[in-house]
This record gives structure tokens, C-alpha cells and sequence, in this order.
């Protein structure tokens, strides 16, 4: 019973924003019950799935009602326990974890919708699969962006992140293993084990697969995170492509320098290194100032150490292989004056050499390197002894109007090819008859120059002035060949007949580089010979042993030559 006059305490009055908050909790409740994340409905995306318009905006809106719920409610708990502050707070939390777990399971079914590398098209108008695909992947990257807003806005950026991560890294990992038929971060401790064969034959994947995973995954991967994380998360996004790519990139890196380190400059294995260089500057290094951005310093540095490395090698690699050009044995000549092994093998390889001169010019750079040898035109070893062959005749490289200083680092396959020629000018001495001395120049000139010419990279390195010039020399080669081949008394009078057969016996067993080289030498032959012995002929008369026409025959059929062959001199123009 209560005094007279008293009243009873009445409950605190339900303000309007409480009621509102009240049902704003209650419907997302309602929502957050049907799509709960751990009842029947959780195998099902609220994004891709929902068969009610506009539900995962709703959704969304209520898990930022909750948040704004609990802010509200733990407001209430600073006056007195008014709005109900406590019970509304524990509750509006329980609902927006709830939501949360929701969000991170359609998080985890984006994710999984997506294919490992991240491509968006240029397509065309009619291209309809490609323009559908693409929309797709458009599609499902606004929903992970409202997904990771919502999450970031409510204070659940941790789980968000973690789950995007563990996704996305076994995804590019995936797309890693398949692009190089290995894993770079696996292979790394195993790799000082390897065989080189073993070493080279998964660098012919890296190859294609670094060039790739730059260039496509984690462009792609970037591009990714640019779109799930952006405005004011745009940092969040840079932190996730870091933690999904930084250390997958670095293995790639890594594996090169290590497989590097193995080459051992061995002068066989120059290409691939150069292809891993051209790889690094032309793809990869691109990629990471693209993809990686300003915080790719670190990367960035890795990728310049690894080009130093393959710099150094390959020229250590140049310089073993000119020390092996250098220690080919003098005396080792090649039988009747012909190409010699070391020639073609020297040339073959510059010319495939000369595709890579860029990356020779990278490698060997002018401003760096000064260290030079002046290589003058010498005037020719017309007219010289067999011991007495000029080097500085075939080794120079000089135009009509400027001589040029060459040397390793200036130019270093036209220093390779000087090394070359100054060594067959050695070998040239090694020959007992003068005359096989200058067929031997002669053939090998013509060889180098053949290779050269024809609009070649070789030539377009070397310069048409200098092919115009070893041609030119390979015919002074062919003319005092033929002077000293049929020698002053074929060429002179005397015993023409006797010499004629002499001289003929002495190179039949001698060759030609080729057929157009043959074709050369029995011209210019016949051009210093059968006018001498029509001359002799006509003196001599029936005394003669030979005709002009026995003579003529003889002369074609030396260097694989027929006698029904014509005797056009026009090939002799060619020099």
C-alpha cells in the first residue's frame, strides 16, 4: 500500500531514435535468420543466389544499421541505462558477428568464382564470350568490393583481409605452378643440386612463365586488389597485393639468379643467359614498376641485382669464348685450303649472336667500359709469303671515309669476328705452298662474308662497308692465289705445257668454299691462263701437248668443276 499522495515510479519513456533503432535491429534479424551462415542456406550466395531483388543491398544496409546500433546503444550506457543501452548493445553485436560470418562466407564464394589469373578483356563488339566473361569478372569484383567495405566499415577488416589472402595467394600460386611446370619458392633450395641440363630445362619454362606471371598474374592480381579495395581502402588494397604477391614475385627472381650462378660461363650456355636478361629488362622489370608500384623498391632492386649477375656472366661468358677462338691450335689447318671447322662454328654462332644486340649493348655499355684497341687497315697480304701473312689486313673494320677504334666492349661481335680472322691469318701461314695460303684465305673470307651479307642482323651490326670490304679482300685472295697457283711459267712463257700439268695436279685435290667460290676461281683461272697458251699454242704448233681447248677443260674441272659447264664469267663479278 502506498502513502496517500504518493505515486509509483513509472519506467523511463522509449524515445522515438530507440523505437526506430529497436525495429531497424529487428528486421535485420529477420534478414540475417534467412540468410544465417550456418543453417541450409550457407552453401548459397546472397550475391549470386538470392532470388529477391536488391536482397544483398539489403543486406548490407542492415549490417551497417547494426553497426550504427551498437554505436547508438553504447551511447545509451553514458545516460543512465536509457534506450535500454546494454541488453541493446549485446544483442546488436551478437547480430552484426552474425552478419560478419555471412559476409566472410560470401566472401570465401566470390573468391572461389574467380580464376586464378585475373584478366579483364579488350574485346570487341562481336566477341559476345569474351564480352560476357568479362562482365562476369566485373560483376563479381563489385561484389567483393561492397563485401570488403562493409567488413572494413564494421571493424572486421582483419577477417576480411585473411580470407581475400589465403584465397588469392593459393590461386596465384596455382597459376605459378602451372605457368612454369614448377614452383619457383619449392625449386629454390634444390636448385644447387640440379644438373645444369636440369637447370636449363626448367629455365626454358621460367622463361615464358616469369614473362607471364609479370606481365599477366600479377598485373592481373593488382588490378584485382585496385577493385576490391578502393577509395579510402585503396591502402588495405596495396597491403593485400603485397601480402598475395610480394614474396611469390621474389622467388621467381630468386630462382633466375640462383640458375644464373650455375652457368659457370661456359660460352654454349650465353643464349639462354641472354634470354634471361631480355626477359628481366624487356618484361619484367616493366611489370614491376606497373604492378608493384613505388613500394617495389625492394623488388626492384632485386630484379636490378639479378640483371648485374647475368651481365657479368655473360661477359664472362664472351670473353671465354674469345679466349677459346684464341687457343685453337695455329697448325691446325683444314685440308686443300677449305672452310675451316672453326669458322663455321664461330660464324653460326655470331650470327644467331646478332639477334641479341641490344642486349649486348646493355651489357656492355661504352660510358662504363674504355678500355679499347685501335685496329688499323693494313694495306693486304697480296704479293706476302705464306709466312709471312698480315693479320691487321682481315681484322680491320673501317669505311671508305673513317677509320673506327674497336674493341670488346665498343662492339663485341665485331671483335669476336677480328679474333676469328686474325687466327685463320695464322693458320693461312701454316700452309707449305703459298698459293693453298691464300685459297685458304680466300674460301674462309668469302665464308665469313657470305655469312655476313645479305641484309643479315650480322650485317646490319657489322655495317654493308665492312661485307663490301672482306668481299673485296676475299677477291684480292683469289687473284694472288691464282698468280701463285699457276706460278711464272705458265703465266710467263717457258715450259707452258709442263706447267699447265703441273700445276693442275697440285689442286685437284684442293676445294672451294662453295660452288660460288668455284665458280670464282676457275673463271679468274681461265681468265690469266688460256690467253697465255693460245699464245704459247699457236708458237709451238703440233708440239704442244695440250690444246687451249685441253686446257680450258682441265681448268673446269678442278674445284668439283664439269667440263660441260659454261664458261660465263659472270660470277667473277661477284667480288
Amino acid at each position: 500500500m502506498t502513502r496517500a499522495g504518493s505515486r509509483s515510479p513509472l519506467p523511463p519513456r522509449r524515445t522515438l531514435p530507440a523505437t526506430v533503432v529497436d525495429d531497424t535491429v529487428a528486421a535485420a534479424a529477420a534478414l540475417l535468420d534467412k540468410w544465417h551462415p550456418e543453417d541450409s542456406s550457407s552453401g548459397r550466395s546472397l550475391f549470386l543466389d538470392s532470388t529477391v531483388p536488391d536482397e544483398a543491398d539489403a543486406f548490407l544496409r542492415a549490417a551497417k544499421d547494426l553497426h550504427r546500433a551498437m554505436l547508438f546503444y553504447a551511447s545509451g550506457l553514458t545516460s543512465k541505462g536509457l534506450h535500454g543501452g546494454g541488453h541493446g548493445l549485446i544483442h546488436a553485436q551478437e547480430l552484426l558477428d552474425t552478419a560478419m560470418r555471412r559476409l566472410e562466407l560470401e566472401l570465401q564464394i566470390l573468391l572461389s568464382c574467380l580464376p586464378d589469373v585475373i584478366q579483364f578483356s579488350q574485346y570487341d563488339d562481336d566477341e559476345d564470350e569474351d564480352v560476357d566473361d568479362d562482365q562476369s569478372l566485373t560483376e563479381t569484383c563489385g561484389h567483393l568490393r561492397a563485401v570488403a567495405e562493409a567488413m572494413l566499415a564494421a571493424g572486421y577488416g582483419k577477417e576480411c583481409v585473411a580470407v581475400f589472402k589465403e584465397h588469392r595467394r593459393a590461386s596465384v600460386a596455382a597459376a605459378l605452378q602451372r605457368l612454369h611446370g614448377f614452383s619457383p619458392s619449392q625449386q629454390l633450395p634444390t636448385i644447387s643440386k640440379l644438373a645444369w641440363e636440369q637447370i636449363d630445362a626448367r629455365l626454358q619454362s621460367w622463361l615464358t612463365g616469369a614473362r607471364t606471371a609479370f606481365a599477366s598474374v600479377f598485373a592481373g592480381e593488382r588490378d584485382l586488389c585496385d577493385r576490391a579495395f578502393a577509395g579510402e581502402n585503396a591502402s588495405v588494397g596495396d597491403a593485400v597485393f603485397s601480402a598475395i604477391a610480394d614474396d611469390q614475385a621474389m622467388s621467381i627472381l630468386a630462382f633466375a639468379e640462383a640458375a644464373v650462378a650455375k652457368a659457370k660461363r661456359a660460352p654454349e650456355r650465353l643464349f639462354r643467359m641472354l634470354d634471361v636478361h631480355d626477359a628481366l629488362t624487356e618484361t619484367i622489370i616493366p611489370a614491376i614498376v606497373a604492378a608493384f608500384g613505388e613500394k617495389s623498391e625492394v623488388m626492384f632492386r632485386a630484379a636490378e641485382l639479378a640483371v648485374a649477375k647475368v651481365g657479368d656472366t655473360v661477359r664472362g661468358m664472351v670473353a671465354g669464348f674469345e679466349a677459346a677462338i684464341e687457343k685453337e691450335p695455329t697448325k691446325a689447318t683444314a685440308p686443300g685450303g677449305a672452310v675451316h671447322p672453326l669458322t663455321r662454328y664461330v660464324m653460326n654462332y655470331l650470327v644467331v649472336l646478332a639477334d641479341y644486340e641490344n642486349a649486348l649493348a646493355n651489357i656492355y655499355s661504352a660510358e662504363q667500359y674504355t678500355d679499347t684497341t685501335d685496329i688499323g687497315l693494313g694495306s693486304g697480304t697480296a704479293g706476302s709469303s705464306s709466312s709471312d701473312l698480315s693479320m691487321a689486313s682481315t681484322s680491320s673494320f673501317s669505311s671508305s671515309s673513317t677509320q673506327r677504334t674497336l674493341s670488346l666492349w665498343s662492339n663485341p661481335i665485331g671483335w669476336l669476328v677480328s679474333v676469328l680472322l686474325r687466327k685463320l691469318d695464322a693458320k693461312a701461314g701454316n700452309y707449305r705452298e703459298a698459293a693453298l695460303s691464300y685459297l685458304f684465305l680466300a674460301n674462309n673470307t668469302h665464308y665469313v662474308a657470305k655469312k655476313v651479307g645479305g641484309g643479315t642482323k650480322l650485317e646490319a651490326v657489322l655495317g654493308e662497308d665492312w661485307t663490301k670490304a672482306q668481299r673485296a679482300k676475299a677477291r684480292g685472295y683469289v687473284d694472288v692465289y691464282v698468280r701463285s697457283a699457276w706460278g711464272s711459267k705458265v703465266l710467263r712463257g717457258g715450259a707452258v705445257d709442263k706447267a699447265v700439268i703441273e700445276a693442275v695436279a697440285m689442286q685437284e685435290t684442293w676445294v672451294a668454299a662453295d660452288e660460288e667460290m668455284g665458280e670464282v676461281l676457275r673463271a679468274v683461272a681461265r681468265a690469266a691462263v688460256v690467253p697465255t697458251y693460245r699464245t704459247f699454242y699457236r708458237r709451238q704448233g703440233a708440239t704442244a701437248r695440250l690444246t687451249p681447248g685441253d686446257v680450258i677443260g682441265m681448268i673446269d674441272r678442278l674445284f668439283g668443276g664439269q667440263t660441260s659447264r659454261s664458261h660465263s664469267n659472270s660470277l667473277s663479278s661477284t667480288y
